[in-house]
């Protein structure tokens, strides 16, 4: 088998080499108190993927967001840092205030939800979005624009955004997924609503409802233009 490296015509990469997938699976978080953080995370409805402990010196426990492909993992032994030192962690929703309000249904403390000034100094925390917050979700609805904040009992610091539409090329086209139940929920609401100033424009019902909501979602996801 040769192991030389296969040329590639793809004009959005720098290098022309084979690629291989890189999984990006594991977010490392320090705390103080393992058992404090392990009930904290339980609470989130975070699905507990392990928790082992050597017994002496080493513990780790591994858990999981719903719908996501990567895990946090925290423990003793596990990291150097600070307590409390892991700030701006992205958990990516497509709704905000539903998400915000699961969390504090459960009991766990959300900020209210915000949107970006859109500026890059203010007073508020410097994690990205964070530097100057504007009460409320972004007036037009934005995706990416939309954000709440909660902490865990270290201060480790994390963001809901909500993103709805992904930005053209940051997914792959021929692929449309849900994570979840109620992000497919989400995707329909909106395709629905569209599809009702579409009927209204036309001034007819559209008997093609299944196709065109298809082509919306699928549109939507991979940041194409949507259908009129």
């Amino acid at each position: 088998m040769s192991t030389k490296a296969v040329r590639i015509n793809d004009q959005a990469s720098d290098v022309g080499v084979a690629r291989v997938d890189m999984k990006f699976e594991i977010v490392v978080i320090p705390v103080s108190d393992v058992d404090r953080a392990k009930e904290f995370y339980a609470k989130l409805g975070w699905r507990l993927d392990a928790d082992f402990d050597s017994g002496k010196d080493f513990r780790v426990l591994q858990f999981t967001p719903p719908g996501s492909g990567c895990s946090v993992i925290f423990g003793k032994n596990v990291t150097p840092a600070a307590p409390g030192s892991a700030q701006g962690m992205y958990l990516i929703v497509s709704d905000v205030q539903a998400a915000r309000k699961e969390l504090l249904e459960r009991g766990v403390e959300v900020g209210e939800v915000f949107h970006s000034a859109g500026e890059y100094a203010g007073p508020d925390e410097p994690y990205l979005f964070g530097r100057k917050r504007v009460s409320g979700p972004d007036p037009d609805h934005g995706s990416y624009r939309s954000f709440a904040s909660f902490k865990d009992p270290d201060g480790n610091g994390w963001l809901f955004q909500e993103i709805t539409t992904r930005l053209a090329g940051r997914i792959d086209s021929g692929v449309t997924s849900f994570a979840s139940t109620n992000d497919l929920v989400s995707a329909l609401k909106r395709a629905a609503a569209a599809h009702g100033e579409h009927e209204k424009r036309t001034g007819q019902a559209d008997p093609n409802w299944p196709d065109w909501y298809a082509a919306y979602m699928v549109a939507e996801q991979s940041g194409k233009e949507l259908p009129k």
